[in-house]
Parts: structure tokens; C-alpha cells; sequence
């Protein structure tokens, strides 16, 4: 991924809600520290010096206190879509050289380090298979003389593409929100889940204002470019932005299916016959994409479907699928959708 990429997530893991939201929703390894004191969350700088000149400035690191002593986050957001097998490798050396520089700088009391947590918050499409724990690197069958001097340590690992809808869905959550806003297919289903956010995070500026810029800055100009939607500042005005623009594209596109059949039916003489039919034909075949779309919507998100929902399906209008496609993101249950 492009530098864009990267600045998009630092940006995004830089406000202390949002890291607060990833220790709560994703960190349950952090529960185990005692009580976290978010209101102390405190961005380290993360740019140090090795013995040997190495300089690392391009990872994000919090610290937070908890009930005896600080705890250290080491993010290390991995942008690349291939998986590294010695990713526990590269964490025990950042680890290191954050221990380093904290020394230097005079900010360990007494004689103990703190705790520090390294966690890799995985972005591509494959699987994440490499061992999470140095320990799984190195051999299994040494006599326990020498294996007692082996490193030890291991990272959290949130790989996104591990996470079902399901769960996903259960969460409001900034960090679970942007997964699923990436997950999503249809440029009405983004509208959607984008105008759900803002409800579920309205009157939190903070927030609103954090996703507006990743959604705008990765979600639109990289990954959906086509969309072409302008600069907002928040939620809200992103939604109306969203809408409007969807609005204008299903007119560009009903302008040129129109015009095309104008043009075809023309040539074979019969354009009024033909344009009626065709006209016919792809609101038949709109209803009938909009319901299979919606199936598999519900059967992603609740399992296989009984037949009451299969024929109501088959049977619904327009609108009836639109107001039931709306109620997919927020219903716990197949009545929910269907209003039974």
C-alpha cells in the first residue's frame, strides 16, 4: 500500500478514542493489567535511535496507565498484503529499542521495566499464518539447560479479515466500524452503514471527524474512486454527500440505459414496442438482483432462511426491499428486518 494508505491509519490510531476503542473491543490480553485509566492514554514518540543507527519513526506507540504502572502499546499496522514470517522476529528487536530509549531518556523508575504490549493490526487480504510467539521459531527439542535462555515473547495479532459480519456488527465500534466499511459491495450499503455511524457516534466531534477523514482519505479516493464524492467535514454532511451522489449516478446510469434502447429501438423499427419492453424488463431484473442481493445478505448475517422469507422475497417491491436492506445493519433477528 501507498504512503496515503499508511498515513490514513496513523492518522486514524492517533486520536486516544479510537485506541481506546481498539484496548476494549480487540485487546482482551490488556483486561488482564487491571484497570486501564483511559483518561491518561498519552502518545509515545516513536521515533528512536539503535546502537547502530537504525532509526524507526513510523510506528505508533501509547502508553496508559494502569492500576500500579504504565502500560506501553507498540502498534506495528502491517499494510502489506503478503504475510511476514518473522514478524515475532522484528517485534522482540522494536521492543527492544523502545526499552532502549526509554532508558536513555530517564523515564524508568526504580529498577523495573514496564509492561509493553505489541500488537500488529493486520490490513491485507490473505490470512495471517506466521507464529505469533518468538518461541515457535526457534527449536522445540533442546535440552531445558539451553532452552532456558531462549528470548521469549509473542503479539497480539488483529488480523480484520478474522473477524464474521456478525461480530463485527455487535460492536460500536470505530475500529470495528472502518472493517466493515471496507467490506462493503454496493455503493448503497456504504451509504447505509455510513449513515448508521453517524447515529451510533453523533455529538462525539472527536470521532465523527476521525472517520469522515479515513472514510474520505482511504475508504473513497483509493478504494472506491469512482464515487468521486467532496470533501465533508463530518458524518452528517458525508451522508448527505453520499446520498446525493449515489442519487445523481442512478440517474446517470437510468439516462444511458435509456438512451441505448432509444438507439436500438430505432434501428429495428419498432422503437416504442421496444422501449416499453425493455423498460419492463430491467425493473424485472432490478427487483429480482435487489432480492437476491438481499438473500444473501440474510443468509451471511443470520444463516440458511425458512421459506416464509424466501417468498416474501420473491414477492416484494422496490421499497419493501429497500426498508428491509436498512434494517439488515441493526437487527438481531429475521423478524427484526421483515417488521414481524
Amino acid at each position: 500500500m501507498n504512503a496515503r494508505h499508511d498515513a490514513s491509519y496513523k492518522h486514524l490510531f492517533s486520536s486516544p478514542k479510537v485506541v481506546q476503542h481498539l484496548i476494549e473491543g480487540f485487546l482482551p490480553a490488556a483486561k488482564g493489567l487491571g484497570r486501564l485509566d483511559f483518561t491518561t492514554l498519552e502518545k509515545v514518540s516513536a521515533s528512536y535511535v539503535s546502537d547502530d543507527l537504525r532509526e524507526r519513526a513510523d510506528d505508533v506507540i501509547w502508553r496508559v496507565k494502569t492500576d500500579k504502572d504504565w502500560l506501553y502499546l507498540y502498534f506495528l499496522i502491517e499494510f502489506q498484503s503478503s504475510v511476514d514470517p518473522w514478524m515475532a522476529v522484528r517485534l522482540i528487536t522494536y521492543v527492544g529499542l523502545l526499552y532502549q530509549d526509554l532508558i536513555k531518556g530517564r523515564q524508568i523508575t526504580g529498577r523495573r521495566l514496564p509492561p509493553v504490549l505489541p500488537v500488529v493490526f493486520y490490513t491485507g487480504e490473505v490470512r495471517w499464518n506466521a507464529p505469533t510467539d518468538i518461541a515457535e521459531l526457534l527449536p522445540q527439542d533442546l535440552p531445558p539447560e539451553l532452552a532456558k535462555y531462549l528470548p521469549r515473547m509473542s503479539y497480539v495479532l488483529i488480523d480484520e479479515n478474522a473477524y464474521t459480519d456478525e461480530a463485527l456488527a455487535g460492536l460500536k465500534n470505530v475500529v470495528a466500524a472502518t472493517i466493515r466499511l471496507k467490506r462493503q459491495q454496493r455503493p448503497q450499503d456504504l451509504a447505509r452503514l455510513t449513515e448508521a455511524l453517524h447515529r451510533w457516534f453523533a455529538g462525539d466531534r472527536e470521532l465523527e471527524r476521525i472517520l469522515s477523514v479515513w472514510i474520505q482519505e482511504y475508504l473513497l479516493r483509493d478504494l472506491r474512486p469512482e464515487l468521486n464524492v467532496p470533501e465533508a467535514h463530518d458524518l452528517g454532511e458525508l451522508t448527505m454527500q453520499l446520498a446525493e451522489r449515489f442519487k445523481l449516478w442512478e440517474q446517470e446510469v437510468a439516462q444511458k440505459a435509456l438512451q441505448q434502447g432509444l438507439q436500438q429501438g430505432a434501428q429495428k423499427g419498432r422503437l416504442e414496442g421496444r422501449l416499453e419492453g425493455r423498460l419492463e424488463g430491467r425493473l424485472e431484473g432490478r427487483l429480482e438482483g435487489e432480492a437476491l442481493l438481499l438473500q444473501r445478505m440474510l443468509t451471511r448475517r443470520f444463516g440458511p432462511l425458512p421459506e416464509w422469507v424466501q417468498a416474501r422475497l420473491r414477492s416484494a417491491s422496490s421499497d419493501e426491499l429497500e426498508t428491509w436492506a436498512d434494517r439488515v445493519l441493526d437487527a438481531t433477528r429475521l423478524e427484526e428486518v421483515f417488521g414481524a
